[in-house]
């Protein structure tokens, strides 16, 4: 057995013999996204700096999402924000944008299809405020107010649309999309809507699609990255037959049930681009990584009461 020298010997000579890819600056580097990015990217021989404010480096992933406390306008302010650093340093080559599949379908009359040209309808999200809906105006005007900026200052531009983010995590805490996620499994029906129906995309191959991409030389626009369609009643199913210890409901009440609606993603396969996981893989890697965390409990079925068999004389003295 190699001694814990020996390891560390080894390690230090494959680190060495790594070809370093150069510097990127990753924002919302503590993120869902953001920090499995930063894995990834450092596994490949990237120098990693997170959020700074004057960039100087060769790439900028930006990965940051409003939070709850967060509103519109600081959100597009912080996404300017970032490509005027860009701008002022003139040493960033790419920007990549990770953006959301909320950009891109919230209408108020619902398509079958999407792809890169479709935008959310931001009058929409604001008159029907569903559940979600500033989150959805804030990526929408902010990766608007991204494109017009980039064009205006030559800044090599992509944006990745992902559809709803599954699979397993790094940060402690739950990831806001992973409370749509599972929403069937922990009963959180305000979110039963954003599954009716779902496309989703595992974390790892987002990941990969951001460095795929930013390291391809042709690569330009919008890219959507979704791997699996399904509806809200498919992945009910699929949910129960594998997770028999979660009590996944059955019914959706007065909700109607909506067909699979697909998002795109042939523009990225075009480029060479292959997905590696399936839905159950981001289901088990997510639940997993819940219950690692303690976010999710072993179990929310609640397991029938054995009938207690009454003895005979029992039943005879009833009888009298």
């Amino acid at each position: 057995m190699p001694s814990q020298r020996s390891r560390v010997v080894c390690r230090s000579q494959l680190q060495a013999k790594m070809i370093h890819k150069g510097t990127v600056c990753v924002t919302g580097a503590a993120g869902f996204v953001g920090s499995w990015l930063v894995m990834r990217l450092l596994e490949q021989g990237y120098t990693v700096r997170a959020t700074v404010r004057d960039p100087h480096c060769n790439h900028i992933y930006t990965c940051t999402i409003p939070g709850k406390n967060e509103v519109i306008k600081p959100t597009i302010d912080g996404m300017l924000n970032v490509l005027r650093s860009c701008a002022k340093a003139r040493t960033v080559r790419r920007v990549v944008f990770t953006s959301s599949a909320g950009t891109v379908c919230i209408q108020e009359d619902r398509k079958s299809f999407y792809d890169e040209t479709s935008w959310s309808d931001v009058d929409f999200c604001r008159a029907k405020k569903m559940t979600g809906w500033m989150y959805f105006v804030s990526k929408t005007l902010a990766e608007k107010a991204a494109w017009e900026f980039a064009e205006k200052n030559n800044i090599d531009f992509i944006s990745i649309i992902p559809t709803l983010v599954n699979g397993p995590f790094i940060m402690p805490t739950m990831p806001p999309s992973m409370l749509s996620a599972l929403a069937l499994l922990t009963r959180n029906e305000p979110h039963y809507s954003i599954l009716n129906p779902v496309q989703f995309v595992h974390l790892d191959d987002l990941c990969i699609a951001h460095i795929f991409l930013f390291e391809h030389p042709a690569a330009k626009g919008r890219y959507i990255c979704s791997s699996h369609d399904v509806t809200i009643t498919g992945l009910a199913k699929m949910l129960r037959e594998r997770y028999p210890e979660f009590d996944v409901p059955t019914e959706f009440g007065d909700m109607p049930v909506f067909d699979i609606i697909s998002f795109s993603s042939k523009k990225l396969l075009d480029m060479g681009f292959q997905f590696k996981y399936s839905l159950e893989d981001m289901f088990d890697g997510a639940i997993q990584s819940c219950r690692e965390k303690g976010l999710l409990p072993p179990a929310t079925k609640v397991a029938p009461v054995p009938a207690v068999p009454v003895p005979a004389r029992n039943l005879v003295a009833a009888a009298e």
